[in-house]
């Protein structure tokens, strides 16, 4: 019966750990929204004023975060990948994993969603707007979207043994898409600087948790070896 990979089994020992430390900042930060505690508003808006005041400044740049926040960094674009990969696995007879890959997409999406529809924060709103969006600010689904996505991919490259190459290559793309996500948001002016905190924070919180969850379920003979397989 062949056993995890070492790498996998490294990220599940600190899964524990990484959730509690994300977790203690989330709810703290939920909490301070929800009771519109006065530093923390003064502090998101004096940030989403800078910012739009730079936004329409610099119409260049702001037309690269457009472009950026609506096609690269997408919702959609991230779930799109994560379809790929699940119908990728499925292809493989990866049952197991691809289910959990898309499990925790799904959970991440109706959390984002849950907060949003159960804080029901009001987005930044400007006489000269550089873009718009709908729905409540809180947390930010971009943000937090990203984050799901980006460290699934980086955990499966872990899971498939990736390369020094490779997995170097996919952790700088996973963090310039967080960090990147998350200034489009603020720099366009549709969403407070904490949204942005907060998605990251749960996007985080919900991988780590999901990772948990894989390796106390999934029984270890159901799980790929560092080739990719059964």
């Amino acid at each position: 019966m062949p056993s995890a990979p070492p790498g996998a089994t490294r990220s599940a020992t600190r899964a524990p750990r990484v959730a509690l430390f994300l977790a203690v900042p989330s709810v703290l930060l939920l909490v301070l929204v929800a009771a519109e505690w006065h530093p923390l508003l003064a502090l998101d808006d004096d940030i989403a004023r800078t910012t739009h005041r730079w936004a329409v400044e610099h119409s260049g740049l702001t037309r690269t975060a457009r472009i950026l926040t609506d096609w690269v960094w997408d919702p959609w674009t991230m779930r799109a990948l994560v379809t790929v990969v699940v119908l990728w696995l499925l292809a493989r007879r990866t049952w197991w994993l691809a289910g959990w890959l898309a499990a925790t997409s799904l959970v991440g999406t109706l959390v984002q969603q849950g907060m949003k529809a159960a804080l029901g924060r009001e987005r930044p709103e400007w006489p000269d707007p550089v873009d718009s969006a709908r729905y409540a600010a809180f947390p930010s689904g971009h943000a937090m979207t990203a984050t799901v996505v980006c460290l699934l991919m980086l955990w499966l490259l872990r899971l498939y043994g990736a390369g020094a190459l490779v997995w170097r290559t996919g952790l700088v793309v996973a963090v310039v898409s967080v960090v990147g996500v998350g200034f489009t948001r603020v720099w366009l002016g549709v969403h407070w600087a904490s949204d942005v905190v907060e998605g990251t924070l749960l996007g985080g919180l919900t991988v780590a948790v999901a990772v948990m969850a894989y390796e106390r379920f999934v029984p270890e003979d159901l799980r790929p070896d560092r080739a990719g397989y059964r």
